[in-house]
């Protein structure tokens, strides 16, 4: 096995406790690397930087190409961009991915779950680009390029190939804002009818797709949207198997990709050992497939599997007494 140097941000609250928690998951798999450990978010500005996201840091993650990343929080009202919208947008992490699937042993409304949103992440109204026009009066602006839609598009329909995936269907608003949404979903046909016509393919109001989604999430398998859409969907979606505690997530792009649990930094348990590692986890067994290490990504994923099945170790999210570092070793027994 190569030896990989990956970037880790602890991250804020909580952060610091469940990194750790994958890092030694990680490494009893078998993963052979050099961590390059490095801050964000108030953590930064706490140890004398001036950006919750440090120069130092962005820098490693193009250097390194790869990074995973603990919650963060960012100052309410002190003037700082989010580490998130920052990383995405000045590493090009265009495409967010988060599967969404029933885990062994978590006890939810519905079974047979097991979806891939697929979110632009560089574009829309998430961009955060507003202006008072004059006072109490504010506009926000909602940019669609055909480069980053095409680019999105060609994406998901690739991700769909790759992991044989049978349907992409795109969620959309474009009876309304049918310039954006429209460009949105012309591009999308175009890559399906040219590129990708082999992957079933249709396109769906998102308020209509909302509720589907919430009658019968068993039938969907991956979904394409633009920012703000998937930033709200893939919560949503969420909560179909057990919470933001039990998804991964990615954002990827041509040069980078960041790895990160997509829950918060929860600062009323961080220190007190009992915050669940399993997101981080999962999205570390993620980067290990980016990074093309699936023989250690398989073995985490049927270890943290059954440590789910068996229900004897589960934190106090998924209805257990464990601890942080208890339900990573469990996992860590289960990796035979």
């Amino acid at each position: 096995m190569a030896k990989h140097s990956i970037v880790l941000i602890p991250g804020d609250g909580i952060g610091p406790e469940v990194t750790r928690a994958t890092r030694r998951v990680l490494e009893a798999a078998g993963l052979s690397v050099d961590w390059v450990e490095l801050p964000a978010g108030t953590s930064a500005i706490e140890q004398g930087f001036d950006n919750v996201l440090p120069e130092r840091t962005l820098a490693a993650i193009k250097a390194h190409k790869v990074a995973l990343k603990g919650p963060v929080t960012t100052p309410i009202g002190k003037g700082f961009q989010s580490v998130n919208v920052q990383l995405r947008k000045k590493l090009n992490l265009y495409a967010a991915v988060r599967p969404v699937r029933n885990l062994p042993g978590i006890k939810t409304r519905f079974d047979g779950i097991d979806m891939v949103i697929v979110r632009e992440n560089t574009e829309g109204l998430y961009s955060g680009i507003e202006n008072e026009v004059v006072p109490g009066v504010v506009t926000s602006l909602k940019v669609a390029s055909e480069v980053a839609c095409t680019r999105i598009a060609r994406y998901a329909f690739r991700y769909a190939t790759r992991r044989g995936r049978k349907k992409i269907t795109v969620f959309h608003k474009a009876n309304i804002m049918k310039l954006s949404d429209g460009l949105f979903l012309n591009s999308a046909r175009k890559i399906h009818e040219e590129e990708y016509p082999n992957i079933e393919y249709e396109e769906t109001i998102i308020d209509a797709g909302c509720m589907k989604l919430v009658q019968n999430p068993e039938r969907t398998d991956v979904l394409l949207m633009e920012n703000l859409y998937g930033d709200v969907v893939s919560d949503l979606a969420a909560g179909l198997v057990g919470g933001l505690g039990v998804v991964p997530g990615s954002n990827i792009g041509d040069d980078a990709a960041v790895f990160e649990a997509v829950h918060g930094s929860a600062p009323d348990i961080a220190g007190k050992g009992v915050a669940n590692p399993l997101a981080l986890i999962m999205s570390g067994v993620m980067m290990l497939n980016h990074m093309h290490e699936e023989t250690v990504a398989k073995r985490i994923k049927t270890a943290y599997d059954a440590v789910l099945t068996e229900g004897k170790t589960l934190t106090r999210d998924l209805g257990g007494k464990a601890g942080t570092d208890e339900f990573a070793d469990a996992v860590i027994a289960k990796l035979g």
